[in-house]
């Protein structure tokens, strides 16, 4: 089995996100993407909606697509969500799954940083996406320096929405249709 993770705090899950799974399951030619809404940030940044809510919010989004799913491994488990603890959890669950996990270029080099590094390349292959200045080439030269042999490129449409906008727009009572699934939509005006 071949799976895919794409963490975040889903605050709220809008197309964006949609878009990177699907291209995802479809380059890697994944059996599934797993969308992992963050339980504890590590960065302090405190979600506007609640996890429980922003998990069905990820249910609701991918409820109709055959290769996507949301996951509570992080939601259920305590303390900060590290990645490398994200990974172990999945590939417990999945004995024999390969499996990659999806970040944007400007991450990558930041890796050497993150808690168990090592680990988290043992586990998991990256599936690394371009961003802006960021392309191909640059995510080779990174890859090289951080993560030798375990990086795909993971070239994705570029769509400009994101969270913060969806939020805003909720705020001010502007529109959202497109932006997000009609489920999510649905579960946002009733929040």
């Amino acid at each position: 089995m071949r799976i895919g993770i794409l963490g975040g705090a889903f605050d709220p899950p809008h197309i964006g996100h949609l878009i990177i799974a699907q291209e995802a399951w479809w380059r890697l030619r994944l059996d599934r993407v797993l969308l992992v809404p963050t339980g504890q940030p590590t960065d302090k940044k405190v979600p506007a909606f609640p996890a429980r809510e922003r998990l069905a919010m990820v249910e609701a989004a991918v409820e109709d697509h055959p290769g996507l799913s949301a996951s509570d491994v992080e939601i259920v488990r305590d303390g900060p969500s590290y990645t490398v603890d994200t990974l172990r959890n999945i590939a417990a669950a999945h004995p024999g799954a390969e499996l990659w996990f999806m970040m944007g270029a400007d991450r990558l080099p930041t890796l050497p940083r993150w808690k168990d590094p090592d680990e988290i390349l043992r586990l998991a292959r990256l599936a690394v996406m371009p961003r802006d200045q960021h392309g191909a080439e640059w995510i080779a030269s990174v890859a090289a320096d951080v993560a030798p042999g375990r990086v795909d490129v993971l070239e994705t449409p570029v769509v400009q929405v994101s969270s913060t906008m969806v939020r805003e727009r909720l705020a001010e009572g502007g529109p959202v249709r497109y932006l997000v699934t009609p489920a999510v939509e649905a579960l946002l005006r009733r929040l």
